[in-house]
């Protein structure tokens, strides 16, 4: 019983940590904000991940292109997470550029590229953020430990507290989606 509090114990504690930082509360505000603008002006946002962060990333992309909380129009929001995309670039290209690929192939100037990655040093997302980069889209990646390669190479960085696992990144992560999403419905003028 013990170590199952203690589960929970910590991940409250790593949450007033993140919670307290006023300099993420206001990441927060400027991703959100550079989301709504790229709507307003036709664009739309693109997410990707591994693992955990994979799942997050489509969890991101289907709560806006279908339902978070109440009904309102779908928003132009798509995950890299085709598996037939992932499995042909990946045999053909390498797996370090499934996610570049599909941004090279769909990324427009303007368009955002949440990228989610808690070492801060997948492959992967490096080169889906320097394909994002090359195509003029806006940056916004979610970090852990000490943000990896990632964080000098976003526009706005997200970054959970340190932890030794990436279960409580996660567990941060999960929370900063939903209030992404809260935050762009609010500035579509679809929620209150």
């Amino acid at each position: 019983m013990y170590r199952i509090q203690s589960h929970f114990k910590e991940a409250l504690e790593i949450l007033q940590v993140f919670m307290n930082d006023s300099q993420q509360m206001q990441h927060i505000e400027s991703a959100s904000n550079i989301m709504v603008s790229s709507l307003h002006q036709g664009g739309k946002i693109i997410s990707c991940g591994n693992g955990g962060s994979h799942c997050d990333a489509i969890h991101f992309a289907e709560e806006l292109s279908g339902r978070f909380r109440k009904d309102r129009p779908a928003i132009a929001a798509i995950s890299i997470s085709d598996v037939a995309h992932i499995s042909c670039v990946g045999n053909d290209y390498g797996f370090e550029n499934v996610f570049s690929r599909f941004i090279d192939g769909l990324g427009n100037t303007g368009d955002v590229l949440l990228a989610i990655s808690t070492s801060g040093n997948s492959k992967n997302i490096i080169k889906a953020i320097e394909s994002a980069k090359m195509k003029g889209m806006h940056v916004i990646a979610l970090t852990g430990k000490d943000g990896g390669e990632i964080a000098s190479l976003c526009d706005i960085e997200i970054r959970a507290p340190h932890s030794p696992f990436a279960d409580r990144a996660q567990e941060i992560h999960i929370k900063v989606i939903h209030s992404l999403i809260d935050s762009i419905e609010i500035g579509l003028n679809f929620s209150q």
